[in-house]
């Protein structure tokens, strides 16, 4: 969780509470949220289960404050991976700076990943602070059409790390959903009866505390759906896997699967080489097998590391690289299909 602070300035600034955890719980401490809470075996002899077995348990209080906030936002898309160091949250930066590349279009861009928040570096809002007025804690802005939210900005420095337990994460993925003022004040365009056209939620690797907390606290509100994101090798597709059957569980739809770093092409030779060899047929032969949608293959290019070091769009600054084509081919396919998601829910 979260406290407000006054800066050494004049504005407010929000900074993180210490871990809301008992000081004295067991390693393996459920949560005082938790249904397992005073029931889990690490609660045996701990001197608070008796509270926690008899404190009251329900429907969580915040999720009609969350559902009042989410009004705001039209498209709630997720952006997953199975493995780490798959391109993800270059993937997530891409899409939301292809989104507001159309100034009627808003994009907000919320990271998740808690424990390793890229998205500010690659938006390019290093050192930058959340701030709070009256109508919540306000998102740190690209541009006027596309605005971020990270624990990177609650941090007293970048080298700084985050050591939380399980229901912290959640405690602070709860408070970006409902205290973020994601309209920034705006009033709905006409026509229209929201102002964020696009949520983008970049989550870390895997399927744990964050996946549920999100999937949860977003239930009411709806998710349109998940973006998967792979290399082609099989030691991703195996964890990719894990991810399909997660979303399935948890009833989110999958839009589909993008193939990242699928070779490399020489500029100077032209030739192709894989680096990761598709050995069992890449994304496209795991999307054939299990029917869903394989959204593309982004190829290798090394200016993409670069503009993400630089907070830079990579399709903006080298439209002519392949990468840039696959990119743009992959976002389109994603926008239409939400797109219709919407039309059909309507």
């Amino acid at each position: 969780m979260v406290d407000v602070l006054p800066s050494a300035g004049t504005d407010i600034v929000a900074r993180p509470r210490p871990d809301h955890l008992p000081e004295n719980a067991p390693e393996f401490c459920p949560g005082v949220d938790s249904d397992l809470a005073g029931h889990a075996s690490a609660c045996q002899g701990c001197p608070n289960q008796d509270h926690c077995q008899t404190a009251p348990k329900g429907p969580d209080p915040d999720l009609p404050l969350i559902r009042d906030r989410m009004k705001c936002v039209d498209a709630k898309v997720l952006i997953l991976s199975g493995k780490g160091g798959v391109g993800k949250s270059t993937f997530t930066s891409q899409l939301a700076w292809a989104c507001a590349s159309n100034p009627q279009t808003q994009t907000a861009v919320l990271d998740i990943d808690v424990c390793g928040p890229s998205i500010p570096t690659i938006l390019g809002l290093k050192n930058q602070y959340i701030h709070a007025s009256s109508a919540g804690w306000s998102p740190v802005y690209v541009s006027d059409n596309l605005a971020c939210m990270s624990v990177e900005f609650l941090l007293p420095s970048s080298d700084a790390a985050i050591i939380w337990r399980g229901p912290k994460k959640n405690g602070l993925i709860k408070q970006f959903l409902k205290d973020v003022d994601w309209s920034g004040g705006l009033e709905p365009a006409e026509g229209k009866d929201t102002v964020i056209d696009y949520l983008l939620v970049d989550t870390p690797p895997g399927t744990s505390d964050e996946h549920l907390s999100i999937v949860g606290f977003l239930r009411e509100s709806g998710i349109d759906g998940a973006v998967i994101i792979t290399t082609p090798q099989e030691v991703s597709l195996q964890d990719v896997r894990k991810e399909i059957s997660f979303c399935r569980k948890m009833n989110v739809p999958i839009l589909g699967i993008v193939e990242n770093m699928a070779g490399f092409v020489c500029p100077a030779c032209h030739g192709r080489s894989d680096i990761f060899y598709p050995s069992t047929g890449g994304a496209k032969a795991l999307c054939e097998e299990l029917g869903l949608a394989f959204l593309g293959s982004v190829p290798l290019d090394p200016r993409i590391a670069k503009c993400c070091d630089m907070g830079e769009s990579f399709v903006e600054e080298y439209p002519d690289s392949p990468a840039s084509t696959a990119y743009l081919d992959i976002i389109h396919q994603i926008q239409k299909q939400v797109e219709e998601k919407r039309h059909l829910a309507h």
